[in-house]
């Protein structure tokens, strides 16, 4: 199937400015603004060895994420998207995300096609108010660790991979009486075996859900977090 139908698809839940991908979460007190950057297309040459059942979905369709330095004091070890605080230079949310994902992988943004900015969404451990940046690889530069005070590593997720059924689950967090359930996938990276759960789960489950990518799965499958293993 050819990725401009994925592109077509992305396409069409970017322009959709008025639904937030996570439209149930708490407004948070004078929130500081930042942007993710969500970004998808052929990565490299490797494609999954696993078909999805959504037609849209090709075997070579990526998304690129990084796991966070484990000695950062906010979210250590966690898988992300490339991004950060939009800052007073920024131009928008979009210049900020290809801003930020150049100086940590250096990706070049002159191969990337902004498709839309989304409602933003809160973040309430850090008090920010996120703007998912949707956007399609058309031409992908080589990527790598910049700073591995921030990053620990960055890598391609197979999307046929992720919408796994078996790679698919949840984490939990049991903190002062209280229970937080929140989606998971599993991935197995060159690298090694990868967790990504938190925001990051959050914003491709339900990016997933919306595009209709999303194949039944089972959300009494607990995944361990990393350092629960």
């Amino acid at each position: 199937m050819s990725d401009e139908q994925a592109r077509a698809a992305l396409a069409t839940v970017g322009r959709d400015t008025t639904a937030p991908l996570v439209p149930t979460l708490p407004a948070l007190p004078s929130p500081r603004r930042a942007a993710v950057l969500m970004l998808f297309g052929v990565l490299d040459d490797r494609p999954s060895d696993r078909p999805a059942s959504a037609p849209r979905v090709s075997d070579d369709l990526d998304v690129l994420l990084l796991r966070r330095a484990d000695t950062l004091r906010a979210h250590p070890s966690q898988v992300a998207f490339p991004g950060g605080r939009i800052d007073a230079g920024d131009a928008d949310a979009a210049d900020a995300a290809l801003r930020e994902a150049h100086e940590e992988t250096e990706l070049d943004p002159a191969g990337v096609d902004v498709l839309g900015v989304l409602p933003a969404v809160p973040l309430a451990f850090s008090n920010h108010l996120v703007e998912p940046v949707l956007a399609w690889w058309r031409s992908p530069s080589p990527v790598r660790v910049v700073d591995e005070r921030e990053s620990a590593t960055v890598f391609r997720a197979p999307v046929a991979d992720l919408l796994d059924p078996g790679h698919r689950g949840v984490t939990v967090i049991r903190r002062d009486g209280q229970e937080w359930r929140g989606p998971a996938f599993t991935l197995d990276a060159e690298h090694g075996t990868e967790t990504v759960w938190g925001f990051t789960a959050m914003l491709l489950d339900a990016l997933f859900d919306r595009l209709g990518w999303a194949e039944p799965w089972d959300d009494r499958t607990v995944i361990p977090l990393p350092g629960e293993r």
